[in-house]
């Protein structure tokens, strides 16, 4: 399985050192492989980008909304280098956009419209999630060549480490204060795990 990393890495251009693609169809599974997780990353980003945009569109006028602005910045920015890298390295995006654009907004909404403390127990549940799923790529990368990886691995670390800031600023503003807080945050997580296995395959 690590060999099979430093393979699919050596396909990616910007995230190799090697700097044409290898014709040999011996690495096209490794190839795919790198495109899932960066297929997947992208959706993650784009998904909590169109939450964050339901949270505004319900709260963006109360006192809440300067901090959940604060966030969507940052996922801006992510999803704007996700974008850079799917291009830089021919890696199309999920088909499923469509479905995640109106569904994180809905999420997003729907949460927020319990108030301060629905829309941070949603955030709390997404940002977890991207996180764990953010650290099982880390460990991934750092088994298998880190020196390769170096340029992605700083990409993931840092945005890991958003992800958990945004995810500690739910739990300081009152998430668990949300009467159903660990039964929405336990659906919300369930929804993250599906999206993240179909976003990597379709």
């Amino acid at each position: 399985a690590n060999t099979g990393w430093m393979l699919a890495a050596a396909s990616i251009p910007s995230l190799a050192t090697d700097s044409q693609l290898d014709p040999c169809p011996d690495f096209s599974l490794e190839k795919e492989m790198m495109h899932r997780m960066l297929r997947v990353d992208h959706a993650g980003e784009y998904g909590a980008n169109r939450i964050y945009a339901g949270q505004m569109a319900v709260l963006g006028r109360s006192r809440t909304g300067p901090l959940i602005q604060q966030m969507w910045d940052q996922e801006k920015k992510h999803l704007s280098k996700f974008n850079e890298i799917l291009a830089e390295n021919r890696v199309r995006p999920t088909a499923l956009l469509p479905l995640w654009n109106l569904a994180g907004f809905v999420l997003g909404a729907s949460t927020a419209l319990l108030g301060k403390e629905g829309a941070m127990a949603c955030t709390v549940a997404v940002e977890e999630s991207i996180s764990e799923h953010y650290n099982s790529q880390i460990r991934a990368l750092m088994e298998s060549d880190p020196e390769r990886y170096t340029e992605l691995l700083q990409v993931i670390k840092e945005f890991r480490d958003d992800e958990m800031d945004h995810h500690d600023t739910g739990l300081e503003h009152d998430a668990e204060s949300l009467p159903g807080y660990w039964l929405l945050k336990n659906a919300i997580q369930l929804g993250c795990k599906a999206a993240i296995y179909v976003s990597q395959r379709v």
